[in-house]
């Protein structure tokens, strides 16, 4: 299991959440690396994509990109907290509940995402931070976004090598196995376990403090009412205690929580990480090389990871190409930038990287030159 260093956190400069391509990465000089020139061909015919949709529907143009990132995060929380209502009322039941916030929250987690880029409200400090606060509230059991952000910026630069902490803290890279799996569906059980594989007492008490941190309140809060839930239920399902009025009382308002607010979430983060620490290659990615950084992962049969994190499967990869696109429109070019990019050599549904630790290469095949062909 990898280590985790203070030092890999990068600045959090607004132009820098934009500028991310660097001329190495995209380029269409003869000269330039293959990967570069065909980074450049997916890129500029996604952008292309992207501005005939924007001539095509008005609504789309970038000076509506705020007005609409802040319509559907009021419409999101509303969905939320109408669901939440109608559990309550007893109109629709848990199950139902859960599904619904789920989706709801995979909404808002994009719109935090492009937040972290500086996509909306960049002239707007105010507006900026108050949509950050709000998916925040709304998907308590993850890091606070302005913590996030860094380490996002930081993933940009260096995915898929050992700097990359974003991605190697969901269990990019690691063997898979039970141990993964759990560590992918519990942040509590995954940062246990990566403070374990510190080198130090220093390096385990500054990993504890520093996530202890970003995840205050809301995420230690969120959490620890899911451990109280367990632990009631699993006392009343082996030992039938007698509990007394005011825990019964409070575990009331706890299970209600548990349905409409944390389990959507966790949900939610599960299918996300599953999707996103696998179309993540790891380890021998050459450096700068944007076709080898993902794969698109859209087969039929990951549906309901799909589902419940809004299409990161589909679309994240196009992200890493054009970095300032609002989420909506990277749906809307999903199509056409996926044929270029199986021209490009980016592969598809490599299922493989399971059996090789998310690893790039395949048996024989050399990772420092140009690309493979597209698998799938």
């Amino acid at each position: 299991m990898a280590t985790i260093e203070s030092s890999n956190a990068v600045n959090e400069q607004p132009a820098q959440a934009v500028q991310l391509a660097a001329t190495a990465r995209f380029s269409n000089r003869a000269d330039a690396p293959e990967h570069a020139r065909q980074a450049h061909y997916v890129r500029q015919e996604i952008m292309k994509e992207g501005d005939r949709l924007r001539g095509k529907y008005p609504f789309l143009q970038r000076k509506y990109e705020s007005a609409i990132s802040a319509l559907i995060m009021l419409l999101s929380l509303a969905g939320m907290a109408a669901t939440a209502w109608a559990y309550v009322q007893g109109v629709m039941p848990g199950w139902a509940a859960l599904m619904i916030n789920a989706v709801l929250a995979a909404v808002i987690h994009e719109l935090e995402h492009d937040l972290i880029h500086w996509m909306y409200f960049r002239k707007t400090p105010w507006a900026h931070h108050l949509m950050l606060a709000l998916g925040l509230i709304a998907r308590p059991t993850t890091v606070r976004p302005w913590l996030r952000r860094s380490a996002h910026l930081n993933h940009h630069q260096n995915s898929g090598q050992e700097e990359d902490i974003e991605e190697r803290a969901i269990t990019n890279g690691q063997k898979w196995g039970i141990l993964r799996l759990i560590m992918l569906a519990d942040l509590p059980f995954a940062i246990a376990m990566h403070t374990l594989a510190q080198p130090g007492w220093r390096q385990k008490l500054w990993y504890v403090g520093y996530v202890g941190g970003a995840l205050f309140p809301l995420g230690i809060l969120s959490w620890s009412a899911w451990y109280l839930f367990l632990g009631f239920h699993l006392g009343n399902a082996l030992f039938a205690p007698q509990w007394s009025a005011t825990t019964l009382q409070v575990m009331s308002w706890i299970n209600v929580a548990i349905v409409v607010w944390v389990a959507p979430n966790i949900l939610r983060t599960f299918c996300l990480n599953f999707l996103s620490s696998n179309m993540h290659y790891f380890g021998d990615v050459q450096r700068g090389n944007l076709i080898q950084e993902t794969q698109v992962l859209d087969a039929w049969f990951l549906f309901p990871l799909q589902l419940f994190s809004f299409n990161v499967g589909k679309t994240h990869g196009i992200h890493h190409f054009v970095v300032r696109e609002p989420f909506w429109v990277r749906q809307m070019t999903m199509k056409r930038a996926h044929e270029v990019m199986r021209e490009a050599g980016v592969r598809f549904n490599d299922l493989q990287t399971f059996r090789r630790a998310n690893r790039w290469s395949k048996d024989g095949e050399a990772i420092n030159g140009n690309t493979a062909n597209a698998a799938g």
